[in-house]
């Protein structure tokens, strides 16, 4: 028998990680098209956080930026939160190592989340709200124009579900977005990238992921819960999650009924007299509770 020369196995991995290389760059560029993300002579400040998704999102950009059609610059930054145990050389190591320009933004904001935040309560909330504080504050002192987060399609469809399950509405996270005081523009690349191929190209270029000891260790969170739903439901049915994500993007205000989005009451109107009012509708009816909560 006739032994082979070499062995495919290598060729054929080497195909598949070139195809996903390809995939998140087509995913990614065309995210930043479709919303505007990047202009010409943007300075974006890439928010580092030692997981696969800062990392790769970091990757894909300096890939784009090399071939792009405008120029635009990138400066990596990291906020070391104190954590006991932080591995703080990792990020400069690696940073240095590839030639990124960088910032490590130092604030103990590990110490106040445990002062404030009771044991065993979710941490999430005042964490974010700390680094994103900081985070602002850093790039509106060094001239940033857009700041970059690693979110990703997986994120989009859960947080959809924790705004339906836990706060009644329909929202999301945007692709780009303002900052409440109008001063910073948040830009998603990664927002129709897949986790797990983002988790695949983490393994394959060999980041140096950094674990979440503060919040990313809590169990029970409810980002968990959904998270573990539809990981259910993508067994279930593959290509649900996709599905959910395409729909944020093909939204109908006509077949929803937010009347401050869409005028129904203007629907096969026939006359320019006001509208009455549920009070009116109701007068004389013993149970108008309803209306007074």
């Amino acid at each position: 028998m006739t032994l082979p020369l070499h062995d495919p196995l290598p060729r054929k991995a080497s195909h598949e990680r070139h195809k996903l290389a390809k995939r998140l760059r087509r995913q990614v560029g065309q995210a930043i098209a479709d919303y505007g993300m990047i202009e010409e002579g943007d300075k974006v400040m890439v928010c580092l956080s030692g997981g696969k998704d800062s990392y790769t999102m970091l990757d894909i950009l300096l890939q784009l930026q090399k071939k792009a059609p405008v120029r635009f610059e990138l400066v990596a930054v990291n906020l070391d939160q104190k954590q006991p145990g932080f591995p703080e050389h990792v990020l400069p190591d690696y940073l240095r190592s590839i030639g990124v320009a960088f910032t490590i933004i130092e604030q103990d904001t590990y110490s106040v989340v445990k002062r404030v935040v009771p044991e065993g309560k979710t941490m999430c909330s005042l964490c974010s709200r700390l680094r994103r504080g900081a985070l602002y504050r850093h790039a509106k002192e060094n001239g940033f124009t857009k700041i970059a987060l690693g979110h990703h399609r997986d994120d989009l469809v859960a947080t959809f579900f924790m705004n339906l399950f836990h706060h009644a509405k329909l929202a999301s996270m945007p692709p780009k977005l303002a900052s409440d005081d109008g001063e910073h523009v948040v830009i998603r690349p990664l927002i129709t990238c897949r986790e797990a191929d983002l988790i695949e190209y983490a393994d394959w270029k060999q980041f140096p992921i950094i674990p979440c000891t503060l919040c990313g260790s809590q169990e029970n969170l409810q980002r968990k819960q959904v998270g573990r739903m539809l990981a259910a439901w993508e067994k279930e049915s593959p290509g649900r999650i996709e599905t959910i994500a395409k729909a944020l993007a093909d939204v109908r205000p006509s077949q929803l009924a937010d009347a401050s989005l869409f005028d129904f009451a203007a629907l096969g109107r026939h006359s320019d007299a006001p509208l009455p009012d549920a009070h009116a509708w109701l007068a004389g009816d013993p149970d108008t509770s309803a209306l007074e909560t």
